[in-house]
């Protein structure tokens, strides 16, 4: 019993959780803190009381923003006692057809009627609606649900979910990233728990979330960023365990030359930390009224974080130098070209990468650089195409609108290389082929 106890916790919501809120095609990412306002869809609510339900739950926003857990109620379709018609043909859009206007609407709203309750009204006051087909009702009706109905859903965040929130909000902070082509980057890059992956990307941490989640927190991780530090907005959306960070490690990718030439200081402060520090310092010359003891956490906290850098460049180069990676992952808003040559030197033989563009440009000078380089095989260059249908009964079809790309993948297997003999050396050692002799035949 007590172990149903504990496999029912991991799906029950608790506080300190991140959640995907979640209503139609809409997703937005929050955290579970108590007495918080959330802002999603135009409305305020709070997200208290939906501690210790059950992730994919349907909550019913109440006023005053409070949730309440949806009940399904056996109540009678509003089109049980609606005759449907055979056509729309004698059907006139010109919006006189509603009896009731916004305002009624809106007074309906503020008695506390519930959005079964205003849509049934809606229907009851609508004189065309008879006249519609069966299809035409349904469809009506799902419209209005969409927009009266006050529920929102919360979930469990994934990689996919996310990917699709990223996507639809802000697609071009993931690159114009598609959740299918994230996938087929995972099994191209064949990512599983005990890997040791090497990451390059720019996509807010999503790349690198969804890595984190299919390695299970085993393995080890080292992400290459640019800039002042790494972004982990998308990382921390997944809500991980504390055990999952321990196997993330970061190193600048404006190092990487140094550490294949060998001539990197690993005991030396990272700039880019001093940079984030020297604030600190200067509003501690600036505050003269502080206490003694909050300017001695502070300088204590600059050690640490001098020492986790230092750390971690360390335990980077010991991975690298000893171990090698086992799988190499870019995608990136930079140019992979120079990117990809620099890192695949850190890859043991047969071992499988993946490039990532929005555009097919970069990835064509990819390929022929590494052509022309050696040291790859299985070179496949590919693009992603993806269409929702509605599969109805009598109407199912392809939807109207889908995206217009997802983006393009570069994926490759290393190999060993004989460096003593030029790339064009095989070629040049083959014999020519013989031009075959033809006879003359006298007719």
């Amino acid at each position: 019993m007590a172990d149903n106890g504990d496999d029912d916790n991991q799906y029950r919501i608790k506080e300190g959780d991140y959640v995907v809120l979640k209503r139609g095609e809409i997703f937005k990412a929050v955290q579970i803190q108590p007495r918080k306002k959330v802002i999603f869809e135009k409305q305020w609510i709070f997200l208290d009381n939906a501690v210790g339900q059950l992730y994919s739950t349907t909550f019913e926003i109440l006023s005053g923003g409070n949730l309440k857990p949806h009940e399904l109620k056996d109540t009678a379709s509003p089109l049980d006692a609606v005759e449907a018609g055979t056509d729309n043909r004698n059907i006139v859009d010109d919006g006189k057809s509603q009896k009731l206007t916004r305002d009624d609407i809106e007074a309906l709203k503020e008695k506390g009627l519930k959005g079964q309750d205003i849509i049934k009204k809606l229907v009851d006051n609508h004189a065309t609606f008879g006249d519609k087909t069966e299809y035409s009702q349904v469809k009506y009706i799902k419209k209005k649900k969409k927009k009266y109905e006050n529920t929102v859903m919360i979930l469990k965040p994934s990689c996919r979910i996310l990917a699709m929130m990223y996507h639809g909000r802000e697609p071009g902070k993931i690159c114009h990233l598609r959740y299918d082509t994230l996938a087929q980057m995972l099994t191209l890059a064949n990512i599983h728990a005990g890997s040791k992956v090497l990451v390059f990307e720019t996509c807010a941490g999503l790349v690198l979330g969804s890595i984190m989640e299919r390695m299970g927190g085993y393995g080890s991780v080292i992400q290459m960023y640019p800039g002042g530090g790494p972004v982990r907005a998308g990382v921390e959306n997944f809500g991980f365990p504390a055990h999952f960070h321990d196997t993330l490690h970061e190193f600048p990718i404006c190092h990487v030359n140094a550490l294949l030439a060998g001539t990197l200081d690993t005991s030396a402060k990272d700039p880019t930390a001093e940079e984030q520090g020297s604030p600190e310092e200067e509003s501690m010359v600036t505050n003269t009224g502080d206490d003694a003891g909050q300017d001695v956490e502070k300088t204590e906290k600059d050690k640490l974080k001098e020492a986790k850098v230092v750390f971690h460049t360390r335990l980077v180069c010991l991975i690298i130098s000893l171990f090698f990676t086992c799988r190499l992952v870019i995608a990136s808003r930079f140019h992979p070209c120079p990117v990809l040559l620099g890192l695949l030197k850190f890859l043991s033989p047969s071992r499988p990468f993946v490039v990532y563009s929005q555009y097919i440009e970069p990835l064509i000078e990819c390929f022929k650089k590494l052509k022309e380089c050696g040291g790859t095989v299985n070179l496949r260059l590919t693009d992603t195409w993806l269409r929702h249908y509605q599969v109805l009964p009598d109407r199912t079809h392809p939807l109207l609108l889908m995206s217009g790309g997802g983006g393009y993948l570069l994926s490759g297997t290393t190999v060993a290389t004989d460096h003593s003999k030029p790339a064009g050396s095989k070629q040049a050692e083959e014999p020519a082929p013989k031009r075959q002799k033809l006879e003359d035949t006298e007719g």
